[in-house]
């Protein structure tokens, strides 16, 4: 949730129908907790519940998602059987989340990638994917607050589908494209208008990059618990009221087809770039600056 100045904003990613197999969805999340010293990984016990510690289960486990991921089907294994087994649970108001994700090799964005949001915006559909990315250090958790730089009067929001990738690759073909995928995340993508579309020659970079514009999670689900990326609902408020609202259906590029693109023979689609999905119909009006914190 966003807040700032009176105003409120809450991203939320829900499937038109759930999407998460009961036995198999694992909601990997990293966190805090006051008794614990530093990071450490955890599973959602559901969506909006409290929190399993994967680190006290097994102490041998890595406490970043980085290195629980590069470790690949040991790891997970272990989070299954985590979950299986009837574990205490942390009460989520115990806890502070932070982001799923934290320092990965890229952050790789497209823009203007739903159909309904081109018409909306009165521009042609891509014939191909528009590309831009955002620095690492943008990144923090669901419900840290969004700094809002002086320098910027038009700080903008977007909801976001992340693809958060597990294994690295080049070349991948579309084909191939999901055995490269560890699974999906809600991704807020905080914009400075101003620097992107008339500051900086107009080139993304410093628009999208400022600190704590890459609101993430809280919770990574594993692609096993997703039924159809392709046929999620993702909305925004703000203040309760609905801002953006869309499918993922109405994607231009599908998620395979973009990790084939920004693989091939571009860049070389190192271990864990977010892959994110442009935002859906709805967005700010231009003029009107919402200045907002995520919690």
């Amino acid at each position: 949730m966003l807040v700032s100045g009176g105003r409120r904003l809450l991203t939320v990613l829900q499937a038109q129908r759930w999407p998460f197999q009961q036995c198999r969805d694992m909601r990997l999340v990293q966190f805090q907790a006051p008794h614990l010293m530093g990071p450490h990984l955890g599973l959602e016990s559901q969506a909006g519940g409290g929190v399993i510690n994967l680190n006290a289960f097994d102490p041998t486990l890595p406490k970043t998602m980085i290195e629980f991921l590069e470790q690949g089907e040991a790891t997970l294994s272990v989070a299954r059987r985590a979950l299986a087994a009837q574990l205490p649970v942390l009460p989520r108001s115990e806890v502070t989340f932070l982001a799923p994700v934290t320092r990965p090799d890229k952050v790789v964005c497209v823009g203007m990638n739903y159909v309904d949001h081109c018409k909306e915006q009165n521009v042609p559909v891509p014939k191909e994917p528009i590309i831009f990315s955002k620095f690492a250090s943008s990144i923090v958790g669901p419900y840290d607050e969004v700094v809002l730089p002086p320098e910027s009067q038009e700080v903008d929001w977007e909801v976001e589908l992340a693809v958060v990738i597990g294994k690295k690759g080049k070349h991948i073909k579309a084909t191939d494209a999901m055995a490269h995928v560890a699974g999906f995340t809600v991704a807020h993508d905080v914009s400075a208008r101003d620097w992107q579309m008339k500051r900086n020659g107009k080139q993304w970079l410093l628009g999208k990059t400022f600190d704590t514009f890459c609101p993430l999670g809280p919770a990574l689900v594993t692609k096993d618990g997703v039924a159809d990326p392709h046929n999620l609902k993702i909305c925004c408020r703000v203040n309760g009221e609905v801002v953006q609202s869309s499918n993922t259906n109405q994607m231009v590029f599908k998620t395979e087809e973009l990790i084939a693109w920004v693989s091939h023979p571009r860049s070389h689609l190192a271990l864990l770039p977010q892959v994110r999905h442009s935002l859906p119909r709805g967005r700010h009006p231009d003029g009107d600056s919402p200045r907002c914190w995520c919690i």
